[in-house]
């Protein structure tokens, strides 16, 4: 697996997939392991994926200062990643709170992204979020699914601050819960830094303002990329979102929740084709 050294000192690993045309990826969790973003639906077969451990995750080394878990404090680690694969401008994907620190890179270098892909984004960058009762309309929609009559109230007293996060409500995050959706967060307690994870949006992470006002000198095309039935990020959020970069596009996968990649391959995978061939 490549390694390059970031601009603090810690080794950072990303694995590379397919072939083909870069496509740099940044992983979501926060703070999970890029594993468990597979192949993006059938992707590899058409781009050479690099997909970044972000520190203290999978191959990548825990670094020295953990106050770096920190979103804003990762920014620089992209874009040494940039120079050690020789991308003069790179086209960059990202997933969930991994499209938060890829807003932040996108604002602090813009002239460095050809395309930018924000899958499901988690827009904390831009001063947005989902709130509980749209989270919660979201979930009705899968009022017919066998396992909604248990999942919804302990979806629902979690979003109240009334009770702990349950398992009983994973299915919300997939359009299927199937086995491969079963087996993928599984995976997730193994792939993901749990302390890190809890730095990653501590205050001061995020100037939204600031963000906002600096996306204006991006001139790449974008694509925020969202699904149907997905409550972290509702469709109009999605659409919120692109409007805060100057060449944005908003797109929504039916039947898709957080993982849309994993809800529908070929639906996902005619998606992103279509946005990074132009």
């Amino acid at each position: 697996m490549p390694t390059f050294t970031a601009p603090d000192g810690t080794p950072l690993a990303y694995r590379l997939r397919g072939a083909g045309e870069p496509l740099a990826v940044l992983p979501g969790g926060p703070m999970r392991a890029s594993a468990y973003l597979g192949d993006l639906g059938g992707l590899t077969g058409h781009r050479r994926l690099a997909l970044l451990d972000l520190r203290g995750t999978g191959d990548s080394a825990t670094p020295a200062d953990p106050a770096t878990y920190r979103c804003d404090r990762m920014v620089e680690d992209v874009e040494a990643w940039r120079a050690h694969m020789g991308l003069e401008r790179m086209d960059l994907l990202a997933h969930s709170a991994g499209a938060a620190l890829a807003t932040l890179y996108a604002a602090r270098h813009p002239h460095r992204i050809r395309r930018l892909v924000l899958i499901t984004p988690n827009p904390s960058a831009l001063g947005l979020r989902s709130t509980p009762g749209e989270r919660l309309a979201a979930a009705r929609l899968r009022a017919d699914e066998p396992w909604f009559a248990e999942a919804f109230p302990a979806f629902r007293a979690w979003l109240a601050g009334e009770a702990d996060f349950d398992d009983v409500f994973l299915p919300f995050f997939y359009g299927r819960w199937d086995d491969t959706a079963r087996a993928h967060t599984e995976a997730e307690l193994e792939e993901t830094n749990e302390e890190a994870g809890e730095r990653y949006f501590a205050e001061g992470a995020f100037t939204p303002e600031e963000t906002r006002a600096a996306l204006s000198a991006l001139t790449a095309p974008v694509l925020v990329y969202g699904g149907e039935v997905d409550g972290n990020v509702h469709p109009a959020l999605v659409r919120r979102t692109a409007e805060a970069f100057p060449r944005a596009e908003a797109a929504v996968q039916p039947g898709a929740a957080h993982y849309p990649w994993l809800d529908d391959p070929e639906r996902f995978l005619s998606g992103m084709l279509t946005f990074l061939g132009r």
